[in-house]
C-alpha cells in the first residue's frame, strides 16, 4: 500500500485461520490478508540474510546465544510444512488462544505488516468480533479489549463489529441490509439476522474450519497443516475419491454443515425477537470453510430438509468469501465516517 492513497478506513477481519483487511481506493475495494499463524526456526546469519533477501517477513527472537527467528503470516505454512511441525496459531475457536503466550504480539504484528504505508493518526479500524456460542454466554471482552488495545499501539481508532453483521454489510445493500449472514470461519461460524442494518438475532457455531483439520489430522495422520493445505487446494464436496483424505474431509465437512443446520433452526425456532418481516429474505455464505465446490448445493439441501422456519428469498455465496468479513466492516466504517 506504499505509496497507494491513503484510505479514509480499514475493514479488518480479525478470523482465526486468517488476518483480511479492506481499504477503500476511490470507488474500489482492495484486500491484504495473510494466514493468523507463525512458526519459530533457528536462528543463523544465514538463514536471516536469505529470509531478507526473499523479502519474507520475520522476527528475531531472544539474546545472543539463544536467538531464533519467528515467520508470521502466509510463509509460516510453508516452513511448517518443511519442518514437519505444526504451525503456532494466536487464536483459537474465534478468540485469542490462552495455550499461546505469544498471542497478542503475533497478532500486532501481522495487523501492522497489513496495514503497512497507512497513515496512523486516529485511523478508523472496523474490526470484526464473534458472537456467543449458541446456548452459551461466553465472556469476549478480553478477547474484544485486547484487539482493540492492540489497534490502539498502532495509532488507530477501534470500533468492533459483529461477524455475522459484517458479512450483510458486505452482501446485501440491495435488501437494504436485512437478511442472514453466515461466515464459516476457521474457529467459528459466526450466524446473523439483521432487519434493516439491525442485528436481530447472533450466534456461532464451534465446529467450523479447524474441527474438520484436526478431526481429519486424527483420523490419517497427517499434520492439520497439510490437511488445510490440500482442502484450500483440491477438495469439493461429495465428491467421490480413492483418496482417503478427501473421504474423510467430506465426512467432516458433511457434519459440519449439519451441526450448522441444526443450530440456524433450532435458534430461529425458538426465539422471540424475530421480527415479522413480511417477505422472504436472502442468506449469504460467507468464509474460507465455505468455498469447497458444492458447498452451497451441499447446505442449501439439508437446511430445506431440516424445515428451516424462516422464509428464504435465495441461498447464496459471497461474492468474494474471504474477503466478506473485512469489507462489510469497512462498509461499516466508511457509513460512520
Amino acid at each position: 500500500m506504499k505509496n497507494a492513497p491513503q484510505t479514509p478506513a480499514i475493514g479488518l477481519d480479525v478470523g482465526t485461520s486468517r488476518i483480511v483487511t479492506a481499504f477503500r481506493n476511490n470507488e474500489d475495494f482492495q484486500y491484504k490478508t495473510q494466514l493468523n499463524a507463525f512458526v519459530t526456526v533457528p536462528w543463523s546469519k544465514m538463514t536471516e540474510s536469505s529470509l531478507k533477501r526473499e523479502g519474507v517477513p520475520y522476527v528475531v527472537h531472544g539474546d545472543a546465544g539463544e536467538k531464533s527467528i519467528i515467520v508470521p503470516g502466509n510463509e509460516s505454512s510453508r516452513f511448517a510444512d518443511l519442518l514437519q511441525t505444526e504451525a503456532r496459531r494466536p487464536m483459537t475457536r474465534g478468540v485469542l488462544n490462552p495455550q499461546e503466550p505469544a498471542n497478542a504480539a503475533m497478532l500486532k504484528q501481522l495487523i501492522e505488516n497489513l496495514t503497512d504505508g497507512e497513515r496512523r493518526s486516529g485511523l478508523p479500524v472496523y474490526y470484526s468480533v464473534p458472537a456467543a456460542s449458541l446456548g452459551a454466554e461466553e465472556n469476549l471482552t478480553y478477547h474484544d479489549a485486547t484487539i482493540a488495545q492492540i489497534l490502539r499501539e498502532l495509532d488507530c481508532t477501534p470500533t468492533p463489529i459483529n461477524e455475522g453483521l459484517a458479512v450483510v454489510f458486505s452482501e446485501l445493500e440491495e435488501t437494504n441490509y436485512s437478511g442472514i449472514g453466515i461466515s464459516f470461519g476457521g474457529g467459528l461460524v459466526n450466524v446473523c439476522l439483521s432487519y434493516l442494518a439491525v442485528p436481530v438475532l447472533s450466534f456461532s457455531v464451534p465446529k467450523a474450519g479447524d474441527y474438520i483439520d484436526s478431526s481429519a489430522s486424527t483420523i490419517t495422520g497427517e499434520l492439520a497443516t497439510r490437511i488445510r493445505m490440500a482442502k484450500e487446494e483440491s477438495f469439493y464436496i461429495n465428491g467421490h475419491f480413492a483418496d482417503k483424505l478427501h473421504q474423510v474431509l467430506n465426512v467432516y465437512y458433511d457434519e459440519m454443515i449439519r451441526s450448522v443446520v441444526n443450530g440456524l433452526k433450532d435458534a430461529f425456532s425458538n426465539s422471540r425477537n424475530i421480527p415479522k418481516i413480511g417477505r422472504p429474505v436472502p442468506m449469504v455464505l460467507s468464509g474460507g470453510s465455505a468455498m469447497p465446490k458444492g458447498f452451497r448445493d451441499r447446505f442449501e439441501k439439508l437446511l430445506k430438509e431440516s424445515e428451516f422456519p424462516l422464509p428464504l428469498s435465495e441461498i447464496r455465496m459471497a461474492q468474494s468469501p474471504l474477503n466478506s468479513t473485512a469489507k462489510g466492516a469497512l462498509v461499516a466504517a466508511l457509513a460512520e465516517a
